[in-house]
C-alpha cells in the first residue's frame, strides 16, 4: 500500500525552519544545564526530593516558555489526600514529559524506555532521580522493573507511564499495553488517568516542526485497584484506556471549538 503523500510545505513552513532549529538548540543546552545542575544538587544534599521539585518548578516551565506553548489544567484538585499512584496518560510528543512536570503538582517518578540508559548523560539523570527503567523485550528484567515501580507506589510516590508505548497523534489513543499496570495492582494503587492535547503541534513525532500553541491537560478520577482481580491487568488497562480516551476526547473537542462558539 503506497505510503500517503506529505502536503507540500508553504513559505511559511520554510520561514519556521530556522526557528525551530534554534528552539531545538536552545532547549537541548536548557535540559543539558538542568541535568547538570539536578546532579549536583543530589550528589550535595544527598537527596532527589530538591531536584525533582526544581524539575517541576525551574525546568518543565523553561522548556514550555521556550517552546512557546501556554499550559491550561484542569483535575488538580483529584489528587488532594492521594498517597502512591500510577499515573497513566497518553502521548503524542516528547513535551509531554515536562507537561506532566508542570501540570502535577508533586514530584513524579517515570518509567522510561530501556534504550534511554545507553545515552550517556541522560541515563545518568535518569538513574540518580530514581526513574524506573522498562525492557519490554525481556521478560524477567521487565518484572523486576515493575516490582520496582509498585515499591515506588507504596512508598507513597506518583510513577507516570505512558501505556501507548509510542507516540501517537492529538486527539488519538492507541491501544493500552498492559503490562506497567502491574504495578498498581501490585501495590493495590489507584491509576490517575490524564488527558493530554495539543502537545503533538508543540513538538510532532519524528519532527522538529513545532508551532506555539495551547496544550491542556485534565487529570481525572482515580481509579481505584480493588474491584479488579490481582492480576486481572487487562481490564484495568482497559478501563484507565476508557478514561484517558474520554478525557482526551473531550479536551481535543474543546480545542477546535471557536471561542464563543457552541
Amino acid at each position: 500500500m503506497p505510503e500517503p503523500e506529505r502536503p507540500a510545505r508553504t513559505l511559511t513552513d520554510l520561514l519556521w525552519v530556522p526557528v525551530n532549529l534554534l528552539q531545538v538548540t536552545v532547549i537541548s543546552l536548557w535540559t543539558a544545564f538542568w541535568i547538570t545542575l539536578a546532579l549536583l544538587v543530589t550528589l550535595l544534599s544527598g537527596s532527589r526530593r530538591p531536584s525533582l521539585w526544581l524539575a517541576r518548578r525551574i525546568w518543565a516551565p523553561g522548556v514550555l516558555a521556550l517552546d512557546c506553548q501556554r499550559l491550561t489544567v484542569t483535575g488538580r484538585e483529584r489528587l488532594a489526600g492521594l498517597s502512591g499512584a500510577l499515573v497513566v496518560a497518553n502521548h503524542t510528543s516528547y513535551v509531554d514529559i515536562p507537561v506532566l512536570f508542570a501540570a502535577i503538582p508533586r514530584p513524579l517518578r517515570f518509567v522510561a524506555k530501556r534504550e534511554l540508559a545507553r545515552i550517556p548523560f541522560l541515563g545518568l539523570y535518569i538513574r540518580a532521580m530514581g526513574m524506573v527503567f522498562l525492557d519490554r523485550q525481556a521478560h524477567q528484567t521487565a518484572r523486576t522493573s515493575i516490582g520496582e515501580a509498585a515499591a515506588l507506589v507504596r512508598s507513597g510516590e506518583l510513577v507516570v507511564t505512558f501505556p501507548e508505548g509510542t507516540r501517537g497523534r492529538d486527539g488519538e489513543v492507541r491501544p493500552f499495553r498492559r503490562g506497567g499496570f502491574a504495578a498498581a495492582l501490585d501495590a493495590g494503587a489507584p491509576v490517575v488517568p490524564v488527558g493530554i492535547d495539543g502537545s503533538g503541534n508543540a513538538l510532532p513525532a519524528r519532527t522538529i516542526r513545532g508551532r506555539p500553541g495551547h496544550i491542556r491537560v485534565t487529570i481525572g478520577e482515580p481509579l481505584p485497584t480493588a474491584p479488579f482481580a490481582p492480576d486481572d491487568r487487562t481490564a484495568l488497562a482497559a478501563a484507565a484506556q476508557a478514561a484517558v480516551t474520554a478525557l482526551v476526547t473531550e479536551l481535543h473537542a474543546a480545542a477546535k471549538t471557536p471561542k464563543g462558539g457552541g
